[in-house]
C-alpha cells in the first residue's frame, strides 16, 4: 500500500538524492578526472564526455551492489519497526545534511569524500531515529561502519602501493634506458594488456547483478578477463605501434590521426627529410610569469593567503602587505582579461557575456518594475554562463600557481625534486591514461553511486510499498540511471571548482605518472567494492597520487601542505555531516504536534 499520505517526504528526498549526486560529480568525479586532465593526456571537454559514458556504464551495471550498504548496513530496517514513514523521514535528513555539507565544501574549493559524508550522515540520523545501540559500528559482515572507516586509513594507503608499484615498473621498464623513446613504444602492449584485463575484470568478475556474473567460475572470470586484455594488447600492436612509431621514432609530421587504421603498413612509409622534432605536445608543467597572468583566476586570496609570523618587524610586515596587493592586483587583472575574452567570444557563452555586460542591474529594490525586467534578460545569461564557465577555465594555471607568488614558489620547489621525461615517451603514455582514466571512471560509477542511490532506493521503496522491509529490495535501473546522469552534469558544470586544487597542486604529473595514479585508485576501489565496502574514490586517487609523487625519490616532491589540508577536511566531514544528520532529524522527529480538537 502506497504512502500517499508522505509523497511530500519522496520529493524532498529526491531532490536532495539528486543534489547529493550532483555534488558527488563536481567533487568526487572531478578529483578522479583532475589526474588526466592535469597530465594533459585529454582536455577537460575530453574528461566531460568519457566521463559522462563511463560513469553511467559504471553505475547502471554494477552500482546496485555497493547500494546496498548503505542501504541496510548502516541501519537495519528492523530498527524501524515496520514503520515506513519514519524510515522515509530518516533517510531524507541523511541526504539533506550529506549534499548541503558537499555542496558548501565545494562551492569553497574543499575536497571531501561524499561517500564519508553520507555514511556519517546516516549513521547520525540512525542514532537520532532508533539509539546508538541500534547503529551497526562494528564490523556487521563487512557491511558496518567499523568495516566502512576501516577504509579511510587502508584505501589510500593500499591505492598509494598499487599506483607506485605500477610507476617504478615503468620506470623500470622504459624510463631509466638511455634511450627509452624505443622501448615507451615496444613495450606499451604489455602495459595496454594490464590496462584492458583490469578494465575487463572490473565489469565481468563484479558484473550486473541481474546478469549473475560475478557468480561464475573463477576459470571462466580468467578467461574472459585475460582474454579481452589480450585482445586489446593485440589490437594495440597491430595498429596502436605502427602509428606512435611513425610519429615519435620517425618523426613524420604529416601522420594524421586516422592513419593507424594503416597499421603495419605504416613501418614502410618513408621517414620524413630534415625532421628534427616529433609533433607531440609539450607535457611539461609550466607556470605562468606575473607579466603573462590571463589564466590565473582561479587563484583566489582566500584559498592561499600569504602568512606572517608574530614577531616580524613592521618593515617586513609593510613587505608583505605590498605582496598581498600585488598578487590581488595580478589575479583581478587576470579576472579582466578572461572576461574581455569571453566577451569577444562567439557562441552561447559571449551572448552570455554580452548580455549580462549591456544589463546591469538599475539602481533601486530588485522588485521594481525596471529591476524585474532587467532580471529577466539577465536569468537565462546567468545559467548559460554557469553551465558553460568551465569550458573556457584554465586547470593548470590554477594546478601550478604564479610564478613569483608564494603558491606559486611552493609549487616550484614541488615540480623541481621530479624528473622530467621526454615528451614523445609521455606521449606514449597519454593513450594508455585514456583507458585507465575510463576505467577509473567506470569504478568510481560502480562505487559511488550507492552514496545517493541507496537512500532515495530506501525512500522510494517505503513510499510506493509501505513496507520497510522492502528497503531490501533491488535498486530499480530507472535511479541509477537519473543519478549517474547528475553526476555527470556536476563534473560538467562545476568540476573545475575541485580541479584546480588537485592534481599538479600535490606532486608533479605526467601521463605515465597520471596512469599509474589512475590504475592504482582502480584496482583499489574495484576491490573494496568487491566486497560491497563503499569507499572514497577521492581518497584511492589521492593516495596514489602520493605514492607515485614519493617515487621520484624524496618527499620534497610531493605538496604535503595540500595532503594535510585533505586530511583535515576528510577527517572533519565525519563529526560535521553525522551531527548535521542527527540534530535535523531530532528536531522533525520530536517537533511538537498541532491538534486540532473536533
Amino acid at each position: 500500500m502506497a504512502l500517499d499520505q508522505y509523497t511530500y517526504i519522496f520529493a524532498i528526498g529526491t531532490l536532495f538524492a539528486m543534489l547529493d549526486a550532483f555534488n558527488n560529480g563536481a567533487n568526487d568525479v572531478a578529483n578522479s578526472w583532475a589526474t588526466s586532465v592535469s597530465s594533459r593526456s585529454i582536455s577537460y571537454r575530453q574528461a566531460m564526455i568519457f566521463g559522462t559514458i563511463f560513469e553511467m556504464l559504471g553505475a547502471i551495471t554494477v552500482g546496485a551492489r555497493t547500494a546496498d550498504t548503505i542501504k541496510n548496513g548502516i541501519i537495519p530496517y528492523t530498527a524501524f519497526g515496520g514503520n515506513a514513514g519514519v524510515q522515509m523521514l530518516a533517510f531524507t535528513c541523511a541526504l539533506a545534511a550529506a549534499s548541503s555539507w558537499v555542496m558548501w565544501c565545494t562551492r569553497h574549493s574543499a575536497h571531501v569524500s561524499s561517500t564519508y559524508s553520507l555514511i556519517s550522515a546516516v549513521a547520525g540520523v540512525g542514532v537520532a531515529t532508533v539509539g546508538a545501540s541500534q547503529v551497526q559500528w562494528g564490523w556487521n559482515n563487512g557491511k558496518g561502519l567499523g568495516a566502512i572507516f576501516a577504509g579511510l586509513g587502508m584505501a589510500p594507503v593500499i591505492a598509494g602501493g598499487f599506483g607506485a608499484a605500477f610507476f617504478m615498473l615503468i620506470k623500470l621498464v622504459v624510463h631509466i634506458r638511455k634511450n627509452p623513446i624505443p622501448w615507451a613504444v615496444y613495450t606499451s602492449p604489455f602495459f595496454f594488456l594490464v590496462a584492458g584485463t583490469v578494465c575487463t575484470l572490473s565489469i565481468v568478475y563484479k558484473g550486473s547483478p541481474s546478469l549473475n556474473l560475478n557468480k561464475k567460475p573463477g576459470w571462466y572470470v580468467a578467461a574472459v578477463t585475460m582474454g579481452c586484455g589480450g585482445g586489446v594488447a593485440l589490437l594495440s600492436a597491430i595498429f596502436f605501434v605502427p602509428y606512435v612509431h611513425a610519429k615519435v621514432i620517425k618523426k613524420d609530421h604529416t601522420v594524421k590521426w586516422w592513419m593507424f587504421l594503416q597499421g603495419p603498413l605504416l613501418f614502410k612509409r618513408p621517414a620524413p627529410e630534415n625532421s628534427e622534432m616529433a609533433n607531440v605536445p609539450n607535457y611539461a608543467v609550466i607556470q605562468d610569469d606575473e607579466e603573462e597572468h590571463a589564466s590565473t583566476r582561479s587563484e583566489s586570496i582566500s584559498d592561499h593567503p600569504p602568512t606572517s609570523s608574530s614577531n616580524e618587524n613592521e618593515k617586513n610586515l609593510a613587505t608583505i602587505e605590498a605582496r598581498q596587493t600585488t598578487y590581488k592586483d595580478i589575479v583581478a587583472q587576470g579576472e579582466s582579461k578572461l572576461n574581455e575574452k569571453l566577451l569577444n567570444s562567439r557562441g552561447p557563452m559571449g551572448w552570455a557575456m554580452r548580455t549580462l555586460r549591456d544589463n546591469p542591474m538599475g539602481a533601486g529594490e530588485i522588485y521594481e518594475l525596471h529591476n524585474i525586467k532587467i532580471l529577466i534578460k539577465r536569468i537565462p545569461a546567468v545559467i548559460t554562463s554557469g553551465l558553460l564557465y568551465g569550458l573556457h577555465y584554465d586547470i593548470h594555471a590554477a594546478q601550478s600557481g604564479i610564478s613569483g607568488t608564494p603558491e606559486g614558489k611552493r609549487m616550484q620547489r614541488v615540480y623541481a625534486h621530479a624528473e622530467k621525461y621526454p615528451n614523445e615517451v609521455e606521449h606514449t603514455y597519454s593513450f594508455i591514461q585514456i583507458l585507465t582514466a575510463c576505467t577509473a571512471s567506470f569504478a568510481h560509477g560502480a562505487n559511488d553511486i550507492g552514496n545517493s542511490v541507496g537512500p532515495w532506493a530506501v525512500i522510494y521503496s517505503a513510499w510506493s510499498t509501505g513496507d520497510a522491509a522492502e528497503s531490501t529490495a533491488q535498486v530499480p535501473i530507472w535511479q541509477l540511471a537519473v543519478l549517474s546522469a547528475m553526476i555527470s552534469i556536476g563534473l560538467i558544470t562545476y568540476g573545475y571548482n575541485i580541479m584546480k586544487v588537485m592534481g599538479n597542486k600535490i606532486t608533479y604529473h605526467s601521463p605515465s605518472r597520471g596512469c599509474s595514479m589512475e590504475m592504482g585508485a582502480a584496482i583499489t576501489v574495484l576491490v573494496f567494492s568487491q566486497y560491497s565496502l563503499p569507499v572514497s574514490t577521492s581518497m584511492c586517487i589521492t593516495g596514489a597520487t602520493v605514492g607515485v609523487g614519493l617515487c621520484n625519490g624524496t618527499i620534497k616532491a610531493v605538496n604535503f601542505q595540500r595532503v594535510g589540508l585533505l586530511l583535515l577536511s576528510w577527517i572533519a566531514t565525519i563529526p560535521i555531516a553525522g551531527t548535521l544528520g542527527g540534530v535535523l532529524m531530532g528536531l522533525f522527529i520530536n517537533a511538537p504536534h498541532f491538534l486540532q480538537s473536533a
